[in-house]
């Protein structure tokens, strides 16, 4: 089921439909032809601006709730009387409608942190392809020791809108990456960790298998870690905890060089964050779409068993991994950051929402035969009867139980 936000556009193109077909009747037996026509080209040009109006980039945020970390308060930066909407407005300002070129960084913080945002239209599922890429900051570490290097890989999900209130609140799927494959046994599922506030300290943690730990500050980013706009004391975040992916390698550098050496190794599929966004640093245009490139087809249930969604209309990323680096002030907590989102099929997606309104249109129109004892009316409140309301027009659009139809 398609959400109203969803339908507005495919509504507006039928009224444009009608619209112009009405006028190129008139267009044929009027001789006030002249006046007609300007307006026609301007109906074609707003149809054609309707169809235009879709990006393949994140259209919005719906939420914001990070954990604490050293970019939190910072990345975007919050202001004193700041609330979560205004959180959530600065998250858009960085994001939204922007490529990971011209994006800017938005932290989750330790783990568990997370983000939720929708496109202007729902993803669809191409079975055996790449639906939809979420780009991050993720990097090749300098001296190709190890795949990847600076990886903080954040644990995709994504939700359809059945019941149709364009509000992310229905069921949540997780995606299933390769450490579900590669690393049996280390995952931890169920996984809960709470923060508590310790203003301008370190923050501590404990979790749900009796450990504890701290985010630690360090003197490069001086501002507080815990979520200054969030009134609670303590957060609590809830999923999967991913295994550690740190490594020293210090031993294999030239200590004049860096006295220490710590690496986050790569995943290698299904993760935000974790490998980078070009397959060549010099080169902007080679998107690594499969390294990126998330398929709604490894989405699973709570048991871990596959879903089939034909398509997804929200997606949520939270941070994967609890880990810190033992040596201070090299990377600090583990926290995935996000440069933003991309539809990779959006003409298959949007030829995907015509068919689904294609097939809801047939519905309603069986729909308001069904219902023929019960009153309904068109757009203008006239009362609606097949045998006594005549209108120049191939389909009309009828109000009926407070719902739409389209009636031929």
């Amino acid at each position: 089921m398609k959400s109203e936000k969803y339908k507005q556009t495919i509504m507006i193109n039928e009224k444009y439909n009608q619209i112009i077909m009405i006028m190129e009747r008139n267009i044929l037996t009027a001789n006030w032809w002249r006046r007609i026509l300007p307006l026609l080209f301007t109906f074609h040009f707003s149809l054609f601006t309707a169809n235009a109006q879709h990006s393949r980039y994140i259209q919005a945020v719906d939420e914001y709730r990070p954990a604490p970390g050293q970019f939190v308060n910072d990345a975007p930066e919050y202001e004193e009387g700041d609330t979560e909407a205004d959180m959530i407005r600065k998250c858009n300002e960085r994001l939204a409608g922007l490529n990971p070129i011209d994006a800017h960084l938005v932290a989750l913080g330790g783990w568990g942190g997370y983000i939720t945002f929708h496109f202007d239209h729902p993803v669809v599922n191409l079975p055996g392809q790449r639906d939809f890429a979420v780009w991050g900051n993720a990097y090749q570490e300098m001296r190709n020791l190890v795949f990847g290097g600076m990886n903080e890989a954040g644990i995709v999900m994504v939700s359809q809108d059945t019941n149709g209130n364009g509000l992310p609140d229905d069921t949540w799927y997780e995606i299933s990456g390769s450490c579900d494959e590669d690393s049996v046994g280390k995952v931890v599922y169920d996984y809960e960790v709470t923060y508590r506030r310790n203003s301008m300290g370190d923050i501590p943690w404990t979790d749900n298998q009796g450990n504890s730990g701290t985010i630690d500050r360090n003197h490069y980013h001086t501002q507080e870690y815990y979520p200054l706009w969030l009134p609670e004391d303590e957060l609590t975040f809830r999923g999967t905890r991913l295994p550690n992916n740190m490594h020293n390698l210090s031993d294999q550098v030239d200590a004049t060089w860096s006295p220490y050496y710590y690496v986050l190794v790569g995943f290698r599929y299904g993760y935000a964050d974790n490998l980078p966004n070009f397959t060549d640093n010099a080169d902007d245009t080679s998107y690594n779409y499969e390294g990126c490139g998330i398929d709604i087809s490894w989405a699973v249930d709570e048991q871990r068993q596959p879903v089939n969604l034909d398509h997804i209309d929200f997606v949520r990323v939270y941070t994967g991994m609890n880990q810190k680096c033992p040596q201070p002030e090299w990377w600090g907590e583990t926290s995935t950051e996000i440069l933003g989102a991309e539809d990779l099929h959006l003409e298959a997606s949007i030829t995907g929402i015509r068919s689904q309104e294609t097939g809801d249109r047939r519905s309603q129109e069986s729909g308001v035969r069904r219902q023929e004892n019960t009153p309904a009316y068109d757009l203008l409140g006239r009362e609606y009867s097949p045998s006594t309301f005549h209108f120049p027009l191939s389909s009309k659009i009828i109000i009926q139980n407070g719902k739409k139809y389209f009636s031929k």
